[in-house]
């Protein structure tokens, strides 16, 4: 894994500063296909690419959210 990507060197601080930024892309992602959708000649593979880009980032909002929430331990 790459040092950019490798979330266990990172300070709780710094991931939720990156937490904020890609929950804010991945809103902007869900913006641009949701315009694209409505055009009636949306081009597909554009819009694959997007998706691709937003399910990138849901793992990797997943990933820092489950290291910033402790575990509960029943």
């Amino acid at each position: 894994m790459n040092a950019r990507s490798d979330i266990s060197m990172k300070t709780d601080e710094v991931l939720r500063v990156e937490l904020e930024v890609f929950r804010r892309e991945h809103a902007d992602l869900d913006a641009a296909i949701s315009a694209l959708q409505e055009r009636s000649a949306a081009d597909q593979l554009t819009l694959q690419r997007l998706k691709k880009q937003k399910l990138l980032l849901k793992d990797k909002i997943a990933q820092i959210e489950d290291r910033l929430t402790p575990d509960i331990i029943a």
